[in-house]
């Protein structure tokens, strides 16, 4: 299993993050003009391509099918791979043909979470859920039509959800992403996705009506629920956490279908509950200060 080093317990204050902006907020019309005259650098987006293609699977890949995914011709494509491999971004196998990330991707993936405001405010949160409830607890952030994990605590049971931190997921198939879903508008939502949505499990939700009730569902009982629709056998219950407006994070808390009580949805719902109003009236009371 992957493991990520999130920051230990012991926050006891929790002060407003920087504001942040909304990725689906509409532009002002100076923005818009300036997102017109503004022409990407292509070698510039081309190495970045290359880094989200590489970071996509878990096997190295060859140059070949790098071109092939994205288009840029070998050659152009050699340079941008040896001047990454020179700088640490990308490393090349014994045979020197196929490629995966370097070292210096997971430095700067480590230096976002240490200088995350989420991921340190929220500590204690993850650290109190997890003791009462000796289950897997995720804080997750929109990212788009996705779900990114930035930190997570493991479950004490030999039986649990496996997971790693920097892992990006559909939205629409995970409880943190429809809990944050829940918090936009149909027409937002709509925007963010996209369709048609795919199935991870016989059980996710891909329908578009189906998916705008239960967001609905969501709305109404102030949490989601992911009833195996990203892997089966699991479900997860997750609120937002209001730090922005709308939020862009979430808290979660994952139980095996085998070991979910009659009552548990209950509990875990309470306790979701008074970590995010715990948040909320430390904020508040900051806010006063």
């Amino acid at each position: 299993m992957t493991t990520g080093t999130t920051r230990g317990a012991g926050t006891t204050e929790i002060s407003p993050p920087a504001p942040a902006a909304s990725p689906e907020a509409p532009p002002t019309r100076t923005a818009a003009r300036r997102a017109e005259a503004f022409q990407p650098v292509k070698s510039a987006s081309r190495t970045l391509d290359v880094l989200e293609a590489l970071a996509e699977t878990r096997q190295r890949r060859s140059l070949v099918e790098l071109a092939r995914a994205l288009g840029i011709p070998k050659s152009s494509l050699h340079g941008i791979l040896r001047t990454m491999i020179q700088r640490g971004w990308v490393e090349a196998d014994a045979t020197g043909t196929r490629f995966g990330l370097g070292l210096r991707a997971l430095q700067v993936g480590a230096a976002y979470l240490e200088a995350d405001d989420a991921t340190g405010l929220l500590a204690s949160v993850l650290d109190d859920l997890a003791n009462q409830f000796g289950e897997t607890v995720h804080l997750g952030r929109l990212d788009g039509a996705h779900v990114v994990y930035l930190a997570k605590r493991e479950s004490v049971h030999p039986l649990r959800l496996y997971s790693a931190i920097g892992r990006q997921l559909p939205a629409h198939a995970t409880a943190l992403g429809k809990a944050l879903l829940a918090e936009r508008p149909d027409e937002v939502v709509d925007r963010l996705l996209s369709w048609p949505l795919p199935a991870l499990t016989r059980h996710t939700i891909t329908d578009p009506a189906a998916l705008h009730a239960e967001l609905a569902a969501t709305r109404a009982r102030g949490y989601a629920v992911d009833r195996e629709e990203n892997t089966e056998g699991m479900i997860c219950f997750a609120m937002a956490v209001p730090l922005h407006s709308p939020p862009v994070d979430a808290i979660s808390l994952s139980v095996p279908a085998a070991r979910l009580g009659p009552e548990s949805e209950e509990r875990i719902a309470a306790a979701l509950r008074a970590a995010v109003g715990q948040v909320r009236a430390a904020r508040t009371l900051l806010a006063g200060a």
